[in-house]
């Protein structure tokens, strides 16, 4: 398992405008909760990492989209995303995530050179091969360590996607100015 990266390139954080974040393995530590009350449904629980989701805001404060692109489909996923305000919640029981991604993309007028990904495993690499800022959670397989260009030093569930938003903030100036908007807003 690698270390955390260094600083990410500036000139490849600006161009950034669209982070697309994988569900389990990076939101979540890729457990999964399933139980039932007898002669009831089943429920799934997941755990999310309550620091991603500042990370997120801070993200989309900054005017960069996020989008949540996932290979199994979860209402607790659907749940986390209209908490956090995303609008682009993608769950496809395939995995079939390059479709949808491109779409995003096609929608916005965007390329690839303007989009990231935080991924984990296989189903991720088609779009990591492609993002202009393809990242790894720490405890990602080791094909998505190969693709990508910078890596947390957390893994995902456990603060890895803040990790990664402070670092591209950091990278295109804007971090300390939305921690000081974040911190008087709440004076």
């Amino acid at each position: 398992m690698p270390g955390p990266s260094g600083d990410i390139d500036p000139q490849v954080a600006g161009r950034i405008r669209l982070v697309v974040l994988d569900v389990d393995g990076v939101l979540t530590d890729g457990g999964v909760y399933v139980g039932a009350r007898p002669g009831q449904d089943a429920i799934e629980l997941k755990r999310f990492d309550i620091q991603d989701g500042l990370g997120i805001k801070m993200l989309r404060w900054a005017g960069i989209e996020v989008a949540i692109v996932s290979g199994r489909v979860s209402e607790a996923t659907s749940w986390r995303a209209a908490e956090l305000g995303i609008d682009e919640c993608h769950q496809d029981p395939g995995a079939r995530k390059l479709p949808i991604v491109q779409k995003m993309l096609d929608d916005r007028g965007l390329g690839w050179d303007e989009a990231a990904m935080v991924g984990d495993d296989l189903a991720d690499l088609p779009i990591l091969e492609r993002v202009a800022l393809p990242v790894a959670v720490s405890n990602a397989v080791p094909e998505v360590h190969a693709v990508s260009r910078w890596t947390t030093g957390v893994p995902g569930g456990r603060g890895a996607v803040r990790e990664f938003a402070r670092a591209l903030l950091t990278a295109r100036g804007e971090w300390d100015r939305l921690v000081r908007q974040y911190c008087d807003d709440r004076s």
